[in-house]
Formats: structure tokens, sequence, C-alpha cells
């Protein structure tokens, strides 16, 4: 295998969840960066989903309000959005801050419509205004500053409500993805949210997406969800997931069963990837093959979801690496991987002192 230390990196992007201290919002933290490095700031709706209650209906599909940090160049230098899951240590009694709005429906392609129509900088009042004029009604207000949208039939469309006390403080920052080093960029990003007083909540996680193109593969996705499957609880103690992170779990039975299976194995990649996506991957697991399986434009991506919350850098891509190790094993190594954990871990293609660090953590 190729020596890590001259091995490009692999192409991967993060997202760091945080809380803002009261007072302040994640918009403030996007202000502050695009002040940094001279751009601007685009408000936007970014989609988010909730578990219901209701029955026959598993999840509530909400857009909330995100904030786009453009460079000087018109690039992405992150995206500051709201995570649903991050709740400890916020006053639902406060009162909703002006301007601040979600938009929810029981139909996640209804708020595409909102999100390709609406102006997310509008007022609250009117916001939905657009959508109501695409299905030739008018908007309809009740108490509360709640406004909804209804077809022709009276079937619901959409619906808009002041944002839940202190929403505005959770701030999940989205990178873009780095093709080379990027320990500048995630250090200047924490640097600026520590400067605004943001800590990590109590459910904090770092999730990472890397790059799918090079995993397109029958063969070495399934080395890959064989090792993760046979490792994950070694792979969790050995990163301290927080146990306080919600919407994680084991990879499915029938993901590990079907790329298991002949017909998995001797399929060419297209064939595969619809074989994978029969099983209804979803996000909400340790390792999320749910965007590699849909080939999602923009974000054709395997995402690892077990790291600890981290406003450190270097514990951030020591993370990164270690994954890495594991998806460059499950490219280029051909026998299967070691049962036991700790000999496993020290097969992977990892630099001498990531390799020293691992071997002394508890997890080992």
């Amino acid at each position: 295998m190729t020596d890590p230390a001259h091995r490009r990196p692999w192409k991967k992007g993060f997202e760091i969840e945080l809380m803002a201290p009261r007072g302040h919002s994640r918009r403030d933290l996007a202000e502050r960066i695009a002040h940094r490095v001279g751009g601007c700031v685009k408000t936007v709706f970014y989609p988010q989903s909730e578990p219901s209650l209701v029955p026959g209906m598993p999840v509530f599909e909400n857009l909330v309000l995100g904030f786009d940090i453009l460079g000087a160049d018109g690039k992405r230098v992150a995206l500051c959005v709201d995570d649903l899951t991050l709740r400890d240590g916020l006053d639902p009694q406060t009162a909703p801050l002006p301007g601040w709005m979600r938009i929810l429906s029981d139909d996640a392609r209804l708020l595409a419509l909102v999100t390709e129509h609406c102006d997310p900088g509008a007022d609250i009042a009117d916001v939905l205004a657009p959508v109501a004029a695409l299905f030739g009604t008018d908007i309809e207000h009740t108490d509360g500053g709640i406004a909804k949208v209804v077809d022709r039939a009276d079937r619901s469309i959409a619906m808009v409500a002041p944002l839940p006390g202190e929403r505005e403080r959770p701030c999940e920052i989205i990178t873009p993805p780095y093709e080379d080093d990027p320990e500048d960029a995630l250090t200047a990003l924490l640097a600026d949210a520590a400067a605004l007083g943001f800590t990590l909540p109590r459910e904090a996680a770092i999730h990472i997406h890397f790059d799918a193109a090079p995993l397109c593969d029958a063969v070495i996705l399934s080395r890959l969800v064989d090792a993760l499957h046979g490792h994950g609880a070694f792979l969790r103690d050995l990163v301290g997931t927080n146990p306080a992170c919600v919407r994680l779990g084991p990879i499915a039975d029938k993901i590990v069963e079907r790329v298991h299976s002949e017909a998995f194995l001797g399929a060419g990649w297209e064939q595969a990837r619809h074989l994978l996506a029969d099983t209804k991957p979803t996000k909400y697991a340790d390792f999320n093959f749910l965007n590699i399986a849909h080939a999602l434009p923009g974000k054709h991506t395997f995402e690892a979801r077990i790291f600890p919350g981290s406003m450190d850098a270097e514990e951030i891509l020591r993370n990164a690496r270690l994954m890495e190790a594991i998806l460059v094993r499950a490219v280029e190594a051909a026998e299967p991987a070691a049962k036991d954990g700790a000999t496993w871990l020290a097969a992977l293609p990892l630099s001498r002192d990531d390799w020293d660090y691992w071997a002394l953590r508890p997890g080992r």
C-alpha cells in the first residue's frame, strides 16, 4: 500500500456542531467569518427533518434559515445552519427573535418548491406568497404569527411559524469539500467561533463527508461495510463517540446482507448502487451510505458520523485521517479485515505519529 505520507489527501468536508452563547446566533458567526475573508453572507433555506409522533407521518420536514458565507471570489467558505438535534440548554419559553422562522410541510418535495420560489429574506407574513400563487390560493394567517398555504382542495402545502425560543443559537458549520490539507481553514473557522464565545453542545458531534468516487465498486464497498460492521463498537470506543449524540446506530442488517450477496458482488457499479439503494439506507446511522446509494448531485459522499464534538482542528483532522485510512484499506487491500480490533487497527495505513496516538487510546 502507498505510504500515507506520500498519498494525496482524500477529498472531504466537515460538519461541526456548536452552540452560540445567549445573545448571539449563527448569523453572528457567519458575519464574523465573512468579515475575516472579505466576503459576504447570503441567507438561504436549509432542509431539516425531525421525528414525528403523528401516526403515518414518520418525520416532519422543515426549512430553517441558514447563512452561506461566500468569499471574495464567490466560492463558499462555510455554511452556518441549525441542527434540530441540538436542544440541551435552550429555553423554549424565550420569545422568538424578529425575522427568524421555520417552514414546515409533510412532504419534502413541497419544501423543495418553497426553496425554488420563496425568498428566505422575506417577512414571515408573506414569505409563502409565491407558493400560494402557484396553487391559486391565498395565505391564511392564524394566531401566533403562523401563516399557511393550502391548495384549492384545502390540502396542506406548507406552514411558516416564528422560530421556537433560542433555536437561533445552535450552529452547524458545514465546510466545502477540501481537496488539500484543511488545517488552516478549520483552525480559522473555529477561532472565529471561539472569539464569539461559541461552545460545544452536550449532544455535539463531528460528521465527515468523504468523496464517494473511489468507493464506487461493489467489492470495495463490500469490504468497507464488512470492516465497519465488524469493528463498529471498537471504533466508537476508540474515538470516544459522544453518548449524548442522537441519530446514530449500527449499519443496518439489510445493508450488510446485501453487500455480501453474490448478486451485489458480481454486479457492475450502477447495478450494485441500485441494489444498495433498495435496502433503503438512512443517514441516521454511524455511517451514512444514503448519498452514495443515490448518487446525489453535489453530495456524492460517504459520511462518518461517530466522531465526538470538538473545537480543536488537530483533533478533528486526526479523526479524519483515521477514517481515511479505513477507506484506503478498503480500496487497496484484497484480504478481508482482521476479526480482532487491535490487529485490524495495526494494519491501517496510518502515519507513525497517528499510530502511536491510537495505540495508547483506552478504546484500544
